[in-house]
């Protein structure tokens, strides 16, 4: 039967609606690529995670085994990495989880123990510590995914993760997909470059600034093409990065790295208080507030009063605890503007009638900073300005280095 033009028009009218209805009704259904891509085709200038971006890497995926070191911050969305994969039929063999665990429960330095996830049941393997099955668990994979929220600090211990992940894949041929996030400290870089090796350690396992000012995609792209993995190879790498970032944005974690952690301002104050993990004095820990007050049991310290105690997931290695400590409360400061500082340190430092016990764990605190100068400079009675200029060179010379990696415009 032939149409005339007014029933053609008609025709194809309703052909379209039908059409959108359709595709609308298939994206309330699940989480696709089809739902990601049209989500975003709009222009928009949201920040959007590489995991958000499915579009880009499931294809990637199709006909793949799939190995993931993931945790808590592992997300698309307000859902979890693995759900979203094995929703959309990727083969997901196993996790790694890194410090503090898949889930992100476990305290800083506690053993993390092979298991299952309790929500999927998918097989879990730990990478913090040894982990002598680590070879054959990745050579059971074609592609490895990388996706931990960093924060931005070289001593934060999801970068070794990252390198090791990239040293296995590359010792068995395997590819590494980086999903990249926003570093929340993208703004700075600053500190001591690491020193040789004698310094090197699971907070110190890059020659790079202590505040990086990198994603963990530019630094995975430095890994492979500064030569650091072994015997200098390089990984098959694809890094999927993160939608209208730079380095300057304010970024706030939608979902807490780690139990210390616990808002935007810890992990700005993080950069200048983590140093303090060398000494006695207490930054919180075993309070509501980690990272956010620093304390010791002298009046001498300041006028605000805290006793450390016990919290879940924080109730292990809690410095002071159950004394009562006087010093600063920085629960108020204008995080976004925070930077790194050692005016916290040398301040505490100064004020110490211990001085020669104020390095409790001297070797970790060498660790932390990458060399033993800054606490010879500090015991010396250097200023910080003193102590700057004596980084700079190798400052200068980092930050040119890693010009080269930069996947978004720089802060500077």
């Amino acid at each position: 039967m032939f149409l005339g033009r007014k029933e053609l028009i008609q025709s194809v009218y309703v052909s379209l609606v039908l059409i959108v209805c359709a595709t609308f009704t298939a994206c309330s259904s699940g989480t696709s690529a089809k739902d990601h891509a049209n989500q975003t085709s709009e222009e928009s200038t949201e920040i959007t995670p590489g995991a958000d971006q499915l579009e880009l890497y499931l294809p990637l995926l199709e006909g793949q085994k799939v190995g993931i070191m993931g945790n808590q911050t592992s997300v698309v969305g307000d859902r979890h990495l693995v759900d979203v994969l094995l929703e959309n039929e990727v083969d997901v063999k196993f996790a790694f989880a890194p410090e503090h665990g898949f889930r992100g429960k476990i305290e800083r330095g506690e053993k993390v123990s092979n298991d299952v996830d309790e929500e999927t049941g998918l097989p879990l393997y730990s990478l913090y510590g040894k982990n002598e099955k680590a070879d054959s668990i990745v050579n059971s994979v074609d592609v490895m995914i990388f996706d931990l929220q960093d924060v931005g600090a070289r001593f934060y211990t999801y970068i070794t993760s990252m390198h090791r992940v990239m040293q296995l894949a590359v010792n068995h041929g395997k590819k590494v997909i980086v999903l990249d996030r926003p570093n929340p400290n993208g703004d700075q870089v600053d500190g001591p470059v690491r020193k040789d090796d004698k310094f090197k350690s699971n907070v110190s396992y890059h020659k790079i600034a202590m505040i990086h000012g990198l994603t963990v995609g530019e630094l995975a792209k430095m890994i492979n093409g500064e030569g650091w993995l072994e015997n200098g190879e390089q990984v098959d790498l694809t890094v999927i990065p993160v939608k209208n970032y730079d380095h300057s944005m304010k970024y706030e974690l939608p979902v807490i790295p780690s139990p210390s952690l616990p808002n935007y301002t810890s992990v700005r104050l993080y950069m200048s208080l983590c140093l303090f993990e060398g000494t006695d004095v207490s930054i919180g820990r075993g309070t509501d507030w980690p990272f956010q007050v620093i304390g010791y049991p002298d009046p001498v310290f300041g006028d605000f009063t805290f006793t450390p105690g016990t919290r879940p997931g924080m109730a292990a290695h809690v410095e002071q605890q159950g004394e009562l400590c006087y010093g600063i409360d920085l629960r108020d400061v204008d995080a976004e503007n925070e930077k790194f500082t050692l005016k916290y340190l040398l301040d505490f430092y100064n004020k110490a009638d211990f001085k020669d016990e104020f390095f409790a764990r001297p070797e970790f605190f060498d660790k932390l900073a990458g060399t033993d100068e800054l606490r010879k400079q500090i015991i010396a009675g250097k200023s910080e300005e003193e102590i700057r200029a004596s980084w700079k060179e190798d400052l200068d010379a980092y930050k040119e280095m890693r010009e080269k990696y930069l996947l978004y415009p720089d802060f500077e």
